[in-house]
């Protein structure tokens, strides 16, 4: 282990992020009663150049007048490359009031973005006399984030999670799909003439788990297209939390039991985590650094991967 320690990632649940588009409250009630940990309430992509007025104006209206429990409640600004961004973080942080938890950053390519939106965040908030900071999370969208993806995760100390956003990043780096995750039709091996299918978003997650375990950042999923499919959105969510990601996002409703499903940690798990701290401490009252578990070795190192599911089920009860 590093003598410098990897800090932890925020301690709450982040198991799904419902997205909905600020021009359409009729679903924001629907949004605030679902099973979703986090709700994040759109401005950029889903929400016409016409409509971003109107859009901001619901989203203030309803972060003040509605119920959201004890959900992280999130509002994705628009891009820094449009005129719309700054008016997003000054009219929400001005008129939103203390329920607005957090502001997500779309299509950051580096620290200097973060830097951006951080100091005008802070000026408004000193002004505003606000007394709990609003944390950040961004999407890594571009060729130019993924690159930057580490001094991305170590720009400010109000960053709380990062995404991958397939369809821009596919796009910005040229890939031959119009797809939303998931496998790709032309992403294949052959062995002895049958196909096999990989994961082309496999690397770049890697690379956001990395990141984020390194500076204590939540690493979450992004959107996947095809909401029909709910045998394709499992197959995803389970690749994304076995690289070490904590949750996904939900474009659609049915998309949130899917998600909270593959990221709640199963009876089985939770019992065999318990099981291998208590065989492990067994082993150190005998004076052994390692034992046998169900026939394979676990050791200090197995004691790590253990409170990690535990931890991520303390994190969902309480």
């Amino acid at each position: 282990m590093s003598f410098r320690l990897q800090p932890p990632p925020p301690a709450r649940p982040n198991r799904c992020q419902l997205f909905g588009p600020g021009s359409r409250p009729a679903l924001f009630e629907k949004m605030a009663a679902s099973a979703a940990d986090v709700i994040n309430l759109d401005l950029e992509d889903s929400v016409a150049p016409a409509d971003k007025p109107q859009a901001r104006a619901n989203i203030i209206q309803a972060i003040n007048a509605l119920d959201w429990g004890r959900k992280t409640l999130s509002v994705r600004i628009n891009a820094l490359d449009t005129p719309f961004w700054y008016r997003d973080v000054v009219d929400l942080l001005e008129q939103a009031g203390p329920r607005l938890d957090q502001i997500m950053i779309p299509k950051v390519g580096c620290a200097a973005d973060i830097y951006a939106v951080d100091a005008l965040v802070t000026a408004v908030e000193r002004a505003m006399g606000r007394t709990r900071p609003i944390s950040l999370e961004v999407i890594i969208e571009s060729a130019a984030g993924i690159a930057h993806v580490e001094e991305i995760a170590a720009a400010s100390p109000r960053l709380q999670a990062m995404s991958l956003g397939a369809a821009d990043f596919a796009a910005s780096m040229g890939m031959a799909t119009t797809g939303i995750g998931g496998t790709q039709e032309n992403y294949y091996m052959l062995r002895d003439g049958a196909k096999y299918w990989a994961d082309p978003w496999h690397w770049a997650q890697a690379a956001i788990v990395a990141a984020c375990r390194t500076h204590g950042i939540l690493p979450v999923d992004g959107p996947y297209g095809d909401f029909s499919d709910d045998e394709g959105f499992r197959a995803q969510a389970r690749r994304s939390a076995t690289l070490g990601m904590v949750g996904k996002w939900a474009i659609h409703p049915k998309q949130v039991a899917l998600a909270n499903e593959v990221f709640t940690p199963s009876d089985a798990a939770l019992t065999e985590a318990r099981e291998i701290l208590a065989a492990m401490e067994a082993a150190k009252a005998a004076g052994q650094g390692a034992v046998t578990y169900k026939g394979r070795l676990i050791d200090i190192a197995s004691i790590r991967q253990a409170e990690v599911i535990l931890r991520q089920a303390e994190l969902i009860g309480g």
